[in-house]
């Protein structure tokens, strides 16, 4: 009796993880991709909207960049920084800011 009551909880548990499986496993629905292209444009814009403000109201750092290659800004306040691909401002320390390779 106790093995009858052991094996049936044993394949509820495998039938359980099977379907949870198989649920995890699903195709993205329209709305999902919608949502997902919606926030990368949206991403986008904002990079452009704050590299386009900061070329108009501050400096660039002539020769230097960024650890991902991008220019680097001077704000009012002295401080460095560049613009990551979700629009946003992320201040620099001096030992993260690179000399940009001359071109030929």
């Amino acid at each position: 009796m106790n093995k009858k009551y052991l094996l049936g909880l044993l394949t509820l548990a495998l039938v359980g993880t099977i379907s949870l499986s198989s649920q995890a496993q699903e195709k993205p629905t329209v709305g999902q991709k919608i949502g997902h292209a919606a926030t990368d444009v949206g991403h986008k814009t904002a990079e452009v909207a704050v590299k386009g403000t900061s070329k108009v109201g501050n400096k660039i750092y002539k020769g230097k960049m960024a650890p991902d290659g991008s220019d680097v800004y001077i704000d009012g306040k002295n401080k460095k920084y560049y613009v990551n691909k979700r629009g946003g401002k992320v201040y620099l320390r001096p030992s993260q800011i690179r000399t940009r390779p001359m071109q030929h």
